[in-house]
């Protein structure tokens, strides 16, 4: 289940970006943590199953369009779609606003989007 981001699991947060192989150094993490909690158009989602938060996704609000700038699973959960997953729940957020990737997120965002082709979606 996707759920909003609260700085009380900004921690959690910090450790699922570092799966992100832009995001291994700590200052850019903190920055990218501080952007999601001081801009009202950066928005973060954690992926909570049972009671883990296994993945993130966030996202910049630019009028109709939600951009990915940053979207990751634990290792140990990766394969299971849960990619897929979140994306697909991102978009049944607003239904006004269309997912659109940026170049970092690009080819991950087009796997999910190949593979939600067949469901009714909005891409």
């Amino acid at each position: 289940m996707l759920c909003r981001y609260k700085k009380a699991y900004e921690k959690i947060a910090m450790g699922l970006l570092s799966f992100m192989p832009e995001h291994k150094d700590v200052k850019k993490l903190q920055e990218t943590i501080c952007i999601y909690n001081s801009d009202p158009n950066w928005q973060l989602f954690l992926w909570k199953q049972a009671e883990d938060y296994i993945g993130l996704v966030g996202v910049e609000i630019k009028d109709s369009e939600w951009i990915v700038r940053h979207i990751s699973v634990d290792p140990s959960h990766r394969g299971e779609g849960l990619g897929v997953e979140m994306i697909r729940q991102l978009s049944e957020m607003d239904l006004c606003c269309s997912i659109a990737p940026d170049s970092l997120t690009e080819p991950f965002i087009q796997k999910c989007l190949t593979m939600l082709e067949g469901a009714d979606n909005k891409y």
